[in-house]
């Protein structure tokens, strides 16, 4: 029936313009090439990932750890900030500065209780690893306002190729408010320089009351985000509702839609909105019905699996699985399990090395290893 009312609504709307849904069907491969082994186990919630470099990483911990790992060998960094840890809130994403080897600066996302009022909201900060400890910790931005509400925080992080640091906050659980207004924050992706201050070229300088570190809108929960190895534009996933998870190529200034357009519906099974499109907003590149529930997102570069070459690879929480998605000509034309069963994953990486390294809850980092 979801299936039946997102066609339906795409009918009616096409000439507005639609996306792909989750078209070819996924398929279980009856014969597998690959196996994995752990790199670091024992890990409750694993969100974030960043390779120092072949041996060595740093691994956050959802309820408030850095980890350092190498060879295997995980211990605890120093000096984080405080951590406002409720619900999906808590230790989110970690990055590498894109001259960390001279500077050591590393960024993190968190939810932070800054700001006075009760609650948290999405921060970034930058700081600089030195040994097992932090220093130099500083604030980029903050979210606002606080909210006890523990669903929605996002996020991830990226670079682009022009000094600039992108990184998502889920709409925190107010859709009606927070995505479709640029004077709030929630439910955006953000742009800043490296140093956090405000691009002179982001899309909403010039309007004294937006939030200038906005760079697209109209987002749900972004909890994957990656850079296109070819065209280097950001691309994010993000939860849907009951259906309607999507894949966004990001662009400046753009309105991808939520809640005024989705493939989804309320969990209840009621309708959010009888529209799948509109003019003024952005279409997915590419949106599953059902929720697969996406989490972290990488390309596969590197040649070293074969077949693999440049597809699109995101973790499912739901079904547990990480999802392979063959892309040709702006079109998913294949879609495969990998690790089928393994357990909720909430992360996937290339590593500087080139094999894919898998964040699997409860379980730790994964490598996947080919095979023939």
């Amino acid at each position: 029936m979801k299936r039946f009312l997102a066609l339906l609504f795409c009918n009616l709307f096409f000439t507005l313009g639609c996306a792909q849904e989750n078209t070819p069907a996924i398929e279980i491969p009856t014969s597998v090439n690959y196996s994995y082994e752990t790199i670091v186990g024992d890990i409750d919630i694993p969100w974030g990932m960043a390779f120092i470099d072949n041996n060595e990483l740093l691994v956050t911990e959802s309820s408030g750890i850095l980890y350092h790992v190498l060879n295997g060998k995980k211990t605890s960094i120093e000096g984080l900030p405080e951590i406002y840890v409720r619900g999906q809130g808590g230790l989110l994403d970690v990055a590498l500065h894109p001259d960390f080897t001279n500077n050591k600066i590393i960024y993190l996302t968190l939810a932070a209780t800054l700001g006075g009022e009760q609650g948290g909201n999405t921060s970034l900060y930058k700081a600089k690893l030195v040994d097992q400890h932090l220093e130099e910790v500083a604030l980029l931005y903050k979210a606002t306002p606080n909210t006890k509400k523990g669903q929605h925080f996002g996020s991830r992080i990226a670079f682009d190729d022009q000094g600039h640091v992108y990184f998502s906050v889920g709409d925190r659980g107010n859709r009606d408010e927070n995505p479709q207004d640029i004077t709030r924050d929630g439910g955006k992706i953000y742009r800043l320089n490296l140093d956090g201050s405000i691009p002179d070229d982001n899309p909403f300088v010039s309007n004294p009351e937006a939030k200038h570190a906005v760079f697209s809108y109209g987002h749900r929960n972004p909890q994957g985000m990656t850079v296109h190895p070819k065209t280097g534009a950001i691309w994010v996933n993000e939860h849907g509702p009951q259906g309607g998870d999507e894949i966004n190529e990001i662009r400046k200034g753009k309105n991808f839609g939520w809640p005024v357009i989705t493939y989804g519906i309320n969990y209840s099974g009621t309708p959010i909105t009888d529209k799948t499109s509109d003019p003024t907003m952005e279409q997915p590149f590419y949106y599953w019905v059902p929720s697969i529930a996406p989490s972290g997102m990488a390309f596969s570069t590197s040649g070293i699996y074969k077949d693999w070459q440049d597809n699109l690879f995101v973790g499912s929480l739901k079904f547990q699985y990480l999802e392979r998605l063959v892309i040709q000509e702006d079109k998913v034309v294949k879609r495969e399990k990998v690790l089928d069963k393994i357990g909720r994953v909430r992360n996937v990486k290339e590593g500087p090395d080139g094999f894919l390294y898998v964040a699997v809850e409860g379980k730790g980092i994964l490598k996947i290893i080919p095979q023939g």
